[in-house]
């Protein structure tokens, strides 16, 4: 896989949403992402990384950011607790379900899209990635049997540290001064294995 098919996969999927948020037909978007749910499994959370349009703007800003030269916040620590991640995805599912039972549009997706974007501009990406969003909440749990998975070769690489500086999600993790990444929270963007400089990270089983 390419970073340049993972932005053009990305432009396209956020054109899709657009067009399905504009005309109404958000149920169509539902379907992708239990299809990307399906697919965590066995590819890991491609979703995230290659059909998430709300990644695909958080992204954006991010690169803006850095030109711009704004320094990131740190992410409070009361936003770091287990507790949060799954508040937010029992409100989603709760809002979601009232949405389909009384049959009143409620603009949850609209509604997460702004959440993420918004954040973004503050903190970095990984508080959205690990910490609030409900979609990634749902994918870590179903992505930890995934087959295929990004993975450092610990023999050639020279620990230092790119990858773990570009990770959105920060699922670089470093045991025992060998890096390596926690699959279940790693997006699948490319970002570490583009920018390594060793060439020593790829998507494999």
């Amino acid at each position: 896989m390419s970073h340049k098919l993972n932005i053009i996969v990305q432009l396209i999927f956020l054109a899709l949403f657009t067009v399905l948020i504009a005309t109404g037909r958000v149920q169509i978007w539902v379907g992708l992402f239990l299809l990307g749910v399906v697919l965590s499994f066995f590819l890991g959370r491609i979703y995230c990384g290659w059909l998430c349009p709300i990644n695909t703007v958080m992204n954006a800003v991010t690169a803006v950011k850095k030109k711009l030269g704004i320094k990131k916040q740190r992410i409070p620590k009361v936003l770091t607790g287990s507790w949060i991640r799954y508040l937010v995805l029992i409100l989603f599912i709760s809002v979601f379900a009232f949405s389909m039972i009384t049959g009143r549009t409620i603009p949850v997706l609209p509604i997460l899209f702004a959440m993420g974007v918004i954040l973004t501009f503050f903190f970095p990406e990984e508080l959205w990635h690990r910490y609030i969003c409900p979609y990634g909440t749902i994918l870590s749990l179903s992505s930890k049997t995934a087959k295929l998975n990004m993975t450092i070769n610990q023999e050639k690489c020279n620990s230092c540290g790119i990858c773990k500086k570009v990770c959105q999600a920060d699922s670089i993790q470093i045991i025992d001064k060998a890096y390596s990444i926690k699959n279940n929270n790693c997006l699948v963007c490319l970002d570490c294995a583009t920018s390594c400089p060793q060439k020593v990270i790829s998507y494999q089983t």
